[in-house]
């Protein structure tokens, strides 16, 4: 296991996991929302463009692509472009807020080869999960599921962001999970988009970590994780399933609607973005050659970390979680289990951690105000 993580840590000739965000466009606005979605970009790639990708991605032998958005549906050409994907030997994930599943559609998913799709839920409860993802959005999401269940998709995946308010349902999503014969998939929270402006309200409690960490140790093995929770191997001598290390660059990146890759999909920020696919060489010269990528693919000082007996459980924590409160990338995890973080933080100036670079949310309503003179 050492020597693969070595390997890992060294980068891949393709990553593992591409996650492609097709559209900023989205008829809710998540307070979490890493990609700050809401509105479309006119510059996104169109269908040839994304084409093209699939084409470089099936060259690379990439084993598949975790699609998400914005909402990916809202897109027009969103299953000529799966179906294209599927076709040129590419598997799918892709991630909704269930609202465009009908029961035709649900259907025409179920028919199907190596595509999977993970419905997004915040809360067991519409109040909860309301609070996040916006009114009506439990219900559309349970909608959306008992249409899959109803046409025999199979074992889709209901994908939770653990946060403080929702961390006591843990046990409560995993009947849920397992009540339509689907998998749970549990991420941790992160400060981008407009998650920065959250993290501090929704981010769990230090004894809400411990909380997630006993959890996962007892049922862990049937729950997926990715590798969102390495940071709380600190905390005992078992470490959880799951990559256990940060794999940005290495292998896992991110494009975005526009076509521009970034490390990962929680660092969606210049400091962290290699190239754009249409650029000369497109994606497969990103991969292999950007300064960013193969930086990132050298050995990786501890830093402040590398006086803590924990540090190689842990990794150091999540690198986009440090650059958006604003700790050195070195530094803590701001959500160590030991508390270096929380001392990090309360030494920071307020105002001083970077700013995601692009806001696509919605514009305020405004309501319409008639003046009438007397």
């Amino acid at each position: 296991m050492t020597a693969l993580v070595e390997q890992l840590k060294g980068g891949l000739e393709a990553p593992i996991c591409l996650t492609w965000e097709l559209t900023y466009a989205c008829n809710l606005e998540c307070v979490h929302c890493l990609s700050s979605s809401g509105r479309r970009d006119p510059r996104e790639l169109t269908t040839d463009e994304a084409k093209a990708v699939l084409d470089e991605l099936h060259d690379l032998q990439v084993f598949y692509i975790n699609i998400g958005g914005g909402e990916p549906m809202i897109r027009r050409d969103f299953f000529e472009l799966v179906e294209y994907s599927i076709a040129r030997g590419i598997g799918v994930k892709f991630s909704t807020n269930g609202a465009f599943i009908d029961a035709e559609k649900a259907r025409r998913l179920a028919a199907m080869d190596y595509l999977d799709i993970q419905i997004s839920l915040d809360g067991t409860d519409a109040d909860t999960n309301d609070a996040v993802r916006g009114d009506g959005s439990y219900a559309t999401a349970l909608r959306a599921m008992d249409h899959l269940r109803d046409a025999g998709f199979g074992p889709f995946k209901i994908s939770v962001v653990v946060t403080r308010h929702n961390v006591d349902q843990l046990d409560e999503f995993k009947a849920l999970a397992d009540a339509y014969g689907a998998q749970l998939r549990i991420t941790r929270l992160r400060p981008s988009g407009r998650g920065a402006d959250t993290w501090h309200d929704l981010h769990p409690t230090n004894a809400q970590q411990r909380q997630i960490y006993d959890w996962l140790l007892a049922h862990g093995e049937h729950v997926l994780t990715g590798d969102s929770f390495f940071h709380l191997n600190a905390l005992g001598d078992q470490n959880l399933p799951g990559l256990n290390l940060c794999g940005a660059g290495r292998v896992v990146c991110l494009i975005d609607p526009v076509g521009d890759v970034y490390a990962c999909p929680f660092v969606i920020h210049d400091e962290f973005k290699a190239g754009s696919v249409r650029e000369t060489g497109g994606f497969s010269r990103i991969w292999k050659q950007s300064d960013l990528f193969l930086g990132l693919r050298e050995p990786q000082s501890a830093g402040a970390c590398a006086s803590c007996g924990s540090y190689d459980a842990c990794q150091g924590g999540c690198m986009a979680a440090k650059f958006f409160t604003g700790l050195p990338l070195d530094g803590p995890d701001p959500e160590c289990v030991g508390g270096e973080g929380e001392l990090a933080l309360s030494g920071q100036t307020a105002g001083s951690a970077p700013r995601p670079m692009m806001d696509h949310s919605k514009p305020p309503r405004v309501t319409p105000v008639a003046l009438v003179r007397k």
